[in-house]
C-alpha cells in the first residue's frame, strides 16, 4: 500500500540563492534558469564589499564579483571562473572639459583630483561628488551607467587598469543547482551534456534502455523453454503415420502369414 506519510514524500529543493553587485545585469540568465529549471532562483544586489561574505555565511549560493583585470589571486575557499572584461570611465561634471572628448588617456587628465571610490562611500555617492564639482572619479561603464545623472558625463579612459566581471561558489560545493547555473552563465544550450540536468536525464534513459533489453531477453528465454511443439502428422510407423501399416521400413511385407513348412 502507499505510504502516505509526508515525511516520506520528495521535498522540493531549497531557492537557489543568487547575489550580483551593482553593474551586473544577470535578467538573461535568471530567464534562462526559469526557462529551464523548476527550482526556484532568488537573486538580490547586493554591496560590491558584501557579497563575498554573504556566499561565505550560505546568505548566497552563487555571486557575482569584480575582479582585476590582472594579478587577481583566487582565494583557496573559492571557485571564480572569470566571465567579461569592463570597461573603466572617468565621471566628470556636464560643464568640465572632459565633456568636449569622445575618449580619454588617463595621461590627458593630468593635474586632475582623482576621487577614491570607497572613501566618498561607493559609486552612487561618488557621483553625486562628482557632480559637485570635487573632482573626477574612474569607474566601470557599467557602473557609471548604473548612477548615471544629467549633470555628470562618463567618457572611456585608457591608460588605467580594468576590472573583470567572475562568477564564484565555494569550492567543494556539492549542490547540482550552482553548476547548472553556472553553465547558463557561461553559454552552454539546454541540450549540453555537460549541464547536469542533462547528464541526469542521459542516465536515466540509459537505465531504462537496459531495464528494456533485460525484459527482452527474458521473453526470448521463456519462450525457448516452454515445451518442445508437436511432430507433425505423428510419430513414423503409426497408424495413419508416414510408412503405416502397408510397408513397414525394416519389417515383413504386408498379406497372408506364411504357414508352418
Amino acid at each position: 500500500m502507499p505510504n502516505d506519510d509526508p515525511s516520506h514524500k520528495t521535498r522540493p529543493a531549497s531557492p537557489l540563492k543568487l547575489a550580483y553587485i551593482p553593474g551586473v545585469t544577470p535578467g538573461k540568465w535568471i530567464g534562462r534558469w526559469n526557462e529551464r529549471q523548476d527550482r526556484e532562483l532568488q537573486a538580490s544586489q547586493r554591496p560590491e564589499d558584501a557579497v563575498v561574505d554573504d556566499l561565505r555565511a550560505g546568505r548566497a549560493d552563487v555571486v557575482f564579483i569584480r575582479v582585476p583585470e590582472e594579478g587577481y589571486t583566487r582565494p583557496a575557499d573559492l571557485s571564480v571562473i572569470a566571465l567579461y572584461e569592463e570597461r573603466p570611465v572617468v565621471a566628470a561634471p556636464k560643464d568640465s572639459a572632459v565633456a568636449a572628448f569622445d575618449e580619454l588617456d588617463i595621461a590627458d587628465l593630468a593635474g586632475e583630483n582623482f576621487l577614491d571610490l570607497h572613501e566618498v562611500g561607493g559609486a552612487e555617492t561618488g557621483m553625486e561628488v562628482v557632480a559637485s564639482g570635487a573632482g573626477l572619479l574612474i569607474l566601470p561603464m557599467s557602473v557609471a551607467k548604473l548612477y548615471s545623472r544629467r549633470d555628470v558625463v562618463a567618457r572611456p579612459l585608457s591608460g588605467v587598469p580594468g576590472t573583470r566581471i567572475a562568477v564564484a561558489w565555494l569550492e567543494g560545493s556539492g549542490d547540482a543547482g550552482i553548476e547548472e547555473l553556472v553553465g547558463i552563465v557561461r553559454g552552454r544550450t539546454a541540450n549540453s551534456s555537460r549541464q547536469p540536468s542533462v547528464q541526469a536525464e542521459q542516465k536515466l534513459t540509459a537505465r531504462q534502455r537496459t531495464k528494456e533489453r533485460q525484459s527482452r531477453s527474458a521473453g526470448k528465454t521463456a519462450a525457448k523453454s516452454g515445451g518442445r511443439p508437436a511432430v507433425k502428422g505423428g510419430s513414423k510407423g503409426s497408424a495413419g503415420g508416414k510408412g503405416g501399416t502397408g510397408k513397414n521400413k525394416g519389417g515383413h511385407k504386408g498379406g497372408k502369414p506364411r504357414g508352418n513348412r
